[in-house]
């Protein structure tokens, strides 16, 4: 379908999703959110399609924030129904059964930085620079971001994140483990491609499981963790590609997944 503020590129089993308003630095409007939901429901949904990339349009930006001038009149209310609605969205694409990169191309800033932190792993240009500088503005992070960057790089640098509002640049973001790679902008989506490519050649329904047994053991203690990954462990054992997997591994060949 058409869109408005993104842009959505399926090919080779793969989608590409692009957030486009590179004159306004790529912020994220409530449309632009309803706009990311849609892609990504379709994605969840479309077998051709086994990971995904997601980045920003220009050279500029990831995505700079929220778009101000949709914040500065909400009351209570509206303000708690913008986070949660923008939240749902981000839980869509960090639960998404299917490897989302985040390929990180400039700033990822506010909202750019907590739509980052719910991709399952994140790679960055050389030039990019990352933070929460919502402070700044008399308010705080709304998307996850006070939740998000604690769980990523500990309660220490996350509280001097949030509460000084300070960017760091991509060799920082990766010594705290606020991203997996660095790498220089004009090798990025070659980067981002390659992380994905080795993720989907292996068995996309393993694959789901791990994503699944990671983000929920993390709201566990390690005793129910360990009994949530004992259980999705079995499940494996009942799908092809378990016995494919088996079969291929003691026959020295390449296993071929159906994700089945």
């Amino acid at each position: 379908m058409p869109y408005k503020n993104i842009e959505v590129l399926k090919r080779d089993g793969l989608a590409v999703v692009t957030v486009n308003r590179p004159k306004a630095l790529n912020a994220l409007t409530v449309e632009t959110m309803d706009e990311l939901r849609s892609a990504f429901l379709d994605i969840r949904h479309d077998a051709s399609v086994g990971g995904v990339i997601l980045t920003g349009a220009g050279e500029k930006a990831f995505v700079a924030g929220a778009d101000i001038t949709e914040l500065k009149d909400l009351d209570p209310p509206g303000a708690q129904d913008y986070a949660r609605r923008g939240q749902h969205v981000l839980s869509l694409i960090e639960s998404l059964p299917k490897p989302v990169v985040a390929a990180v191309n400039g700033f990822a800033l506010g909202g750019g930085c907590e739509l980052a932190m719910a991709c399952h792993i994140r790679i960055a240009a050389e030039g990019a620079r990352f933070g929460q500088p919502e402070v700044k503005l008399g308010v705080i992070p709304g998307y996850g971001g006070t939740q998000r960057l604690a769980r990523l790089v500990g309660k220490g640098r996350a509280m001097q994140l949030c509460l000084t509002g300070d960017m760091i640049d991509a060799a920082e973001a990766h010594r705290i483990g606020l991203v997996n790679a660095v790498v220089p902008p004009e090798e990025l989506m070659a980067a981002a491609e390659k992380m994905l490519g080795a993720i989907v050649a292996q068995g996309p329904r393993a694959v789901a499981l791990c994503i699944e047994a990671i983000n929920t053991g993390l709201e566990l203690d390690l005793a129910s963790g360990l009994k949530l990954e004992a259980g999705l462990f079995g499940l494996c054992a009942a799908s092809e590609d378990w016995s494919e997997g088996t079969a291929a591994f003691l026959a020295k060949r390449k296993p071929d997944f159906k994700g089945k």
